[in-house]
């Protein structure tokens, strides 16, 4: 079991991977929490540094992914929730406990589930590594919302199951181990292999080389409707933005490009539902 440590001073320095949980450093990668807030970054790869996970049910994920605990958060009412979740933690696993007072002037934040948990992010995989691992691809191209990538990763788990899946991002995607991502993901963007794939789109020949059959998705004039689609070996989904969608280059060069028929009234569908949808239709569990 790991060990417990009181802590009631908010200023003590053995929590200040959890001090002032801000916005700008969170959505910063190659950095400690704790450090003075930069810009996001937009290079390639999310490698180094720490993440923060939050919440009982992320915490089930995080013990069973790759992921390495460095230590816990815990109000002193929540302890008892979770030890089936301390018990597969190293004796060397600090778990600091505290009020709920006190965690909320450590951290900023009203921490409503009482559960926080920084992690190791660890080398990061491979673009080829993660395309080895797959039956199901699914390529997100500079998506910037949080939210989004969180739910395509919870999807991409719960519709095509988390052993056979394993999403790509453009360099200018946001990261998956962000906070509110990792949340949205009911912790599977823990689970769900992924990597950045560099140069983009210029990468997807890698794709084709490896016998992956690129389908964009994008309601313009010369798609092809998702219903009609027969099974497709090595689908690789690919889904743009918010708003922009796809890049014309990327279209251009996917093998095919994919439409869901929706209602003429309405202009288009967020960037979740429509990977979720085509997830289900394109490489879901009943294609197996």
């Amino acid at each position: 079991m790991p060990q417990r440590i009181d802590i009631t001073d908010p200023a003590d320095p053995r929590v200040d991977a959890y001090r002032a949980q801000k916005d700008a450093w969170l959505r910063a990668s190659h950095r400690e929490p704790g450090d003075p807030a930069t810009p996001e970054t937009t290079g390639t790869g999310y490698g180094g540094g720490l993440f923060m996970a939050e919440g009982k049910l992320v915490l089930q994920q995080l013990v069973e992914s790759r992921y390495e605990p460095e230590s816990l958060l815990v109000i002193e009412a929540r302890l008892g929730t979770i030890e089936t979740e301390l018990a597969r933690l190293g004796a060397h696993t600090p778990v600091y406990v505290v009020s709920r007072e006190v965690m909320e002037r450590i951290t900023g934040l009203d921490m409503h589930r009482g559960i926080l948990c920084a992690a190791r992010r660890g080398a990061d995989r491979t673009a080829q590594e993660v395309m080895d691992g797959a039956e199901v691809l699914v390529v997100l191209e500079d998506l910037s919302n949080h939210d989004n990538v969180g739910g395509i990763f919870r999807s991409a788990a719960a519709l095509a199951g988390p052993d056979r899946v394993g999403v790509l991002l453009t360099p200018r995607c946001c990261d998956p181990l962000y906070r509110k991502a990792i949340r949205v993901s009911m912790g599977w963007a823990l689970r769900v292999p992924f990597a950045t794939i560099d140069p983009w789109p210029e990468g997807m020949a890698r794709l084709h080389e490896a016998g992956w059959t690129t389908l964009a998705m994008t309601p313009g004039e010369g798609s092809e409707q998702i219903g009609g689609l027969g099974p497709i070996d090595r689908p690789a989904i690919l889904i743009g933005a918010e708003g922009p969608g796809l890049r014309a280059e990327t279209l251009c060069l996917a093998a095919r490009r994919v439409k869901i028929p929706i209602h003429p009234a309405v202009d288009s569908l967020n960037a979740m539902v429509s990977a979720s949808i085509a997830i289900e239709r394109l490489g879901g569990m009943l294609q197996r």
